[in-house]
């Protein structure tokens, strides 16, 4: 047999994502892989439960797993550490129902490792949600799986003092030093894929004497984000809560946005309010950070967001106004992001006053809110 070489000049094409399905559901299995399959994604392999699965993983090698919450014999949240161990460069997610039970599994399972999770259709596969699941899933899976292969290198307009990895001939440059500015009197963040790890990270042991409201936008299905804010309270020592409309924010305290609503930020009070929207999604996000960021220029200066790992570009139109009215804007590095998009596409835009990796930032905000 007579070999051909690609032409000269030509990239060679990317291999496909590889994805595993673990489910204890037939009609789950078959009806995920086809629409994978559909949409270019390799599945490489299925499983029953988590015992199946463990046996599996490592021959498959996946760069994406799609793991139930609930299953017989082994379930995801009792299977999961040893997944990661067998396969330490796999990217997984939590595949749950929407309930406080599966929202409370599938919160630790992130402490535990698990970059995302999504919700099924609650009235099952022919529901007018599977649509939107199917969707997601495949958004979902694409982002994470393109994570892992080699990120193209980008150079980043950065501002102030830059430093570049001599290691790496074509690494971007980054900005070491968010400008000083007013001490701000409200912080707004926004993330997506991989931003739950960030926040437990970031936001952990705050200062007891924090002066400004801290407001997220995590890109998360309701019920969990009333379980993820009582976690961000736990691990911060703060008090947190999903967002209320209406309600006033106060100094260091942390408010989340509700699944399902976007959450905006309106001057009145001492500190503001916060204000709910059933508006239509933006980015195929709702919440989404757009609104939030936009509806925090009102702060002006006094205004600083930091934009955290997530997948696409959610978050950039609210950076541009925001900027505009004189605030602040920090992102998490690609080295420390699982999915460098939302901070990408800040940072490649030269929106960004600082790039910064995990610790920086953490060291920032608590600069910041103390000031």
């Amino acid at each position: 047999m007579t070999s051909i070489a690609a032409p000269r000049g030509r990239p060679s094409p990317k291999p496909p994502i590889r994805a595993m399905l673990v489910d204890d559901s037939g009609v789950t299995r078959a009806l995920m892989t086809r629409w994978l399959v559909d949409a270019g994604i390799d599945v490489v392999a299925t499983a029953r439960d988590g015992q199946e699965a463990l046996e599996t993983v490592a021959k498959a090698a996946p760069d994406v797993l799609l793991l139930d919450v609930e299953m017989p014999r082994l379930g995801g949240i009792e299977v999961l550490p040893a997944l990661l161990a067998a396969a330490p460069d796999m990217r997984v997610i939590m595949a749950s129902s929407l309930t406080t039970r599966s929202a409370e599994v599938t919160i630790e399972a992130f402490r535990l490792g698990a970059s995302d999770a999504i919700a099924k259709p609650m009235s099952g596969w022919a529901s007018h949600g599977a649509p939107e699941f199917r969707g997601e899933l495949v958004r979902k899976v694409r982002a994470l799986g393109e994570s892992q292969a080699a990120r193209p290198q980008l150079q980043v307009r950065a501002k102030g003092p830059v430093h570049r990895d001599p290691a790496t001939e074509d690494s971007p440059p980054l900005s070491l030093v968010l400008p000083e500015g007013p001490p701000p009197d409200l912080i707004v963040i926004g993330a997506s894929t991989g931003g739950p790890n960030a926040l437990f990270g970031l936001l952990a042991r705050l200062p007891a004497d924090s002066r400004a409201p801290i407001v997220i936008t995590q890109h998360m299905p309701p019920t969990f984000t009333k379980i993820f804010a009582e976690h961000l309270g736990r691990v911060s020592g703060r008090p947190a809560q999903e967002a209320e409309h209406g309600a006033p924010l106060a100094p260091g305290s942390i408010y989340v946005a509700p699944g399902g609503r976007h959450l905006e930020v309106m001057r009145g009070g001492p500190h503001g309010t916060a204000r709910l929207s059933d508006a239509k999604p933006e980015n195929f996000c709702r919440p989404s950070v757009n609104p939030l960021f936009r509806s925090a220029a009102a702060w002006g200066e006094q205004a600083l967001a930091l934009v955290l790992t997530g997948m696409g570009t959610d978050g950039l139109e609210g950076v541009q106004v925001l900027k505009q009215a004189g605030g602040r804007v920090a992102v998490q590095d690609a080295a420390s992001s699982i999915v460098w998009g939302m901070p990408g596409c800040v940072a490649r835009a030269g929106l960004a006053d600082a790039v910064l990796g995990l610790e920086p930032l953490r060291a920032v905000l608590r600069t910041e809110l103390t000031r």
